[in-house]
């Protein structure tokens, strides 16, 4: 694996869903960062998914591994698209690869119009519970945690990150071409993004890996922490694709 430029350890880029930032990785980040310099970039201030791709090529760091949750899987598999010599491993948690649904959009506004008319408060109360599989006091814990975590937002924030998801650039047609190794993973109750939908994302990569993360929703990094982080340790010990072989 390449190292960092800034550092002796291999580069390790965890990228974060929709109204989500570096606390959703508080696991991974803990049980990573002695072997990994582990970058985690702030998508908050983009309203597009290739400039937020971009933006993370333009850090220049040569090679790295890639993991991407829920949005950050679609900034992720743009980075591939547009960089593909330059991803040594890629993991896509939680996350999907079809184009903007019927109704999408007009679903997306109801929440954006909550948001800009009541608050992060009210878009929370609305927006989390289908994201976390509930399972008693588990989701009792959880919840306090993400519900601070969407209030540190703006409506602002969130009306840009929904503009980039419904302009997300087509990633399905991709998906045969990655030749570095691939972790999909998913929350065995995602209602959001479903098992079945990286079952078929995992079939059409020649090198992917399915892992289904028991007990677990959307929110896969936060609910199911030691899955994840076992999941990405696996991965990561895999060796990577040459980049002269990444870039054919």
């Amino acid at each position: 694996m390449t190292r960092s430029p800034t550092t002796s350890k291999p580069s390790l880029y965890l990228l974060s869903g929709l109204l989500c930032d570096d606390s959703v990785w508080t696991h991974q980040t803990t049980a990573l960062s002695n072997d990994y310099d582990i970058r985690i970039p702030d998508l908050r201030g983009f309203d597009d998914i290739t400039d937020m791709a971009t933006s993370i090529l333009a850090e220049g760091v040569d090679r790295f591994s890639l993991a991407g949750h829920s949005m950050g899987g679609r900034v992720a598999l743009e980075i591939v698209r547009l960089a593909p010599e330059r991803v040594e491993r890629l993991a896509l948690l939680d996350t999907g690869v079809h184009p903007q649904g019927e109704g999408e959009a007009e679903r997306r506004q109801v929440l954006v119009d909550l948001a800009d008319q009541e608050g992060m408060s009210a878009l929370a109360d609305r927006w989390l519970p289908p994201m976390v599989y509930a399972e008693g006091a588990r989701t009792a814990t959880l919840m306090p945690a993400l519900r601070t975590m969407v209030e540190r937002m703006t409506p602002a924030i969130h009306a840009r990150q929904v503009k980039a998801l419904l302009n997300r650039p087509a990633a399905a047609d991709g998906l045969s071409a990655i030749r570095c190794p691939v972790l999909i993973g998913v929350g065995e109750k995602d209602a959001w993004s479903p098992p079945a939908q990286h079952e078929v994302i995992a079939a059409r990569i020649p090198q992917a890996c399915l892992v289904i993360f028991p007990g677990s929703g959307h929110m896969a990094p936060m609910e199911a922490p030691e899955a994840v982080t076992a999941a990405l340790k696996a991965w990561l010990a895999t060796p990577s694709a040459p980049a002269e072989i990444a870039s054919s």
